[in-house]
């Protein structure tokens, strides 16, 4: 049996271990899932990008929240950090092979909830007026 297709093996075999409590896989869900990773993740589907660029793109973010976002990818082999020695520093932020393959299934996502977004709007409504 090759390496590959025992790494699928035992990847299929743990399906579903997310839901135990002490799942380890659960951090990389919270960081791929929270409000700025999946923002960051899709923004760098476009191409690479500086820092102050995903700052100025991700309407919204604190700089310490999107270093924190981009250190969390990073470290879950998502994001490439690329720092350039040179004065002011540069660095550039680009997704991996695994980051563009989670990034591409996040991307659909944003864009149902922006395409059914009348309806979903519809429903909090609804609901707001219910509680009140």
């Amino acid at each position: 049996m090759n390496n590959s297709k025992s790494l699928r093996q035992t990847i299929e075999s743990q399906r579903g271990q997310v839901m135990a409590a002490d799942c380890p896989s659960r951090a990389v869900l919270g960081h791929i899932t929270s409000r700025w990773g999946v923002l960051v993740l899709v923004m760098l589907l476009e191409r690479t990008h500086r820092f102050s660029e995903l700052r100025r793109a991700v309407g919204g973010v604190s700089e310490k929240m999107l270093a924190q976002t981009l250190d969390a990818l990073a470290g879950d082999g998502l994001v490439l950090r690329v720092a350039h020695q040179v004065v002011p520093p540069h660095v550039e932020y680009s997704l991996t092979q695994l980051g563009r393959e989670a990034a591409t299934r996040l991307e659909v996502l944003v864009d149902w909830i922006e395409g059914n977004y009348p309806l979903i709007k519809q429903a909090q409504d609804a609901a707001a007026q219910q509680a009140a």
